[in-house]
């Protein structure tokens, strides 16, 4: 089979299904069409509408768009078979009907960032960096009728630092993403559209527990500081920059600022009792279970972000606050 020969949908919203469709076009591959989100009102009053990034994207290159506000409207599903694809391609979407997914002679196949079946879910980037895993990856599988469990066609491994936060392994699984991608391509064409894939439950030992990805809210995001310095220190990395870790600051009179903090660093230092604060030398601590945190960056509730010496420069007082 040949290029010419796959007639492909893509399905994306943001950035990071960006660079796996600007992938396709660069490699000449025959996307027939897009689908993504309808465009998101912003602004105070929502009355400016802001297409997604892959509409963005698709706009510029010429390609059709479809921006369906639900995935069975019979208008939309006509109008997908319309275009006679024979493999759709997701990338950072929606779950998809199998009215949908099912359309394509050759199914529709999903670039997943994780290593499934681990971090099955909406948030597989950040839950691998709140959980401390040192390596996360990149899969390709067949969707099917539950979310994140189809046959997987190819793997790719990624490397997390123990100093990396969220961005660094977002950017680092979207260019991986990319690349797995036109491998399984070019996999299925080598097999006439029908690849070898395997079943997940053949990828992941009996005892081995199976962590999930849910999608993370803003109660997610608050610090508990009963835990060990270790598991908070990975916590905020896994949320930074966005969503953001969160703790409140209660003061001894009782009033509440809410912080955000998105960087901090191990320390040796003892805890001095979980929340207690310290500064020292224009360096703010906060003890965790077992160890104080070194606070590096973070932003008060309507400032900019800032480093924590500027934010001390503020907060003569800092010492009379708890971290809750």
């Amino acid at each position: 089979m040949k290029k010419e020969d796959l007639r492909i949908v893509f399905m994306g919203t943001p950035e990071f299904a960006v660079e796996t469709l600007s992938r396709l076009v660069e490699e000449q591959y025959n996307v027939v069409a897009v689908v993504t989100q309808p465009d998101k009102p912003v602004g105070r009053h929502g009355s400016v509408l802001q297409p997604s990034p892959v509409k963005i994207f698709a706009v510029e290159h010429g390609l059709p768009v479809l921006q369906p506000e639900k995935m069975k409207d019979p208008a939309f599903v006509e109008q997908l078979q319309s275009f006679n694809a024979n493999l759709q391609v997701v990338v950072a979407f929606r779950m998809l009907p199998e009215v949908v997914w099912a359309m394509p002679e050759y199914g529709t196949f999903n670039v997943h960032a994780a290593l499934l079946p681990q971090y099955r879910g909406a948030a597989p980037i950040n839950w691998a960096v709140i959980n401390g895993e040192t390596v996360t990856g990149v899969t390709t599988f067949f969707l099917d009728h539950d979310i994140d469990t189809g046959r997987i066609i190819m793997q790719k491994t990624f490397d997390i630092p123990d100093t990396a936060d969220v961005e660094y392994v977002y950017n680092g699984l979207m260019h991986l993403g990319a690349d797995i991608c036109l491998k399984t391509l070019e996999k299925i064409m080598d097999a006439d559209g029908h690849p070898e894939s395997i079943p997940q439950d053949n990828v992941l030992p009996d005892s081995a527990l199976l962590k999930l990805a849910p999608k993370i809210f803003k109660e997610t995001c608050k610090i508990d500081w009963n835990k060990p310095a270790k598991q908070v220190y990975d916590f905020i990395r896994g949320l930074s920059p966005y969503p953001g870790a969160w703790t409140t600051l209660t003061g001894v009179d009782g009033k509440e600022t809410v912080l955000k903090i998105f960087h901090v660093t191990k320390t040796d230092k003892k805890a001095i009792g979980v929340g207690r604060i310290v500064a020292e030398r224009m360096h703010m601590y906060v003890s965790a279970a077992d160890y104080m945190l070194q606070i590096d960056e973070l932003q008060l509730a309507g400032k900019k972000r800032m480093a924590a010496a500027d934010f001390l420069n503020g907060m003569k007082t800092i010492e009379n606050y708890f971290a809750e």
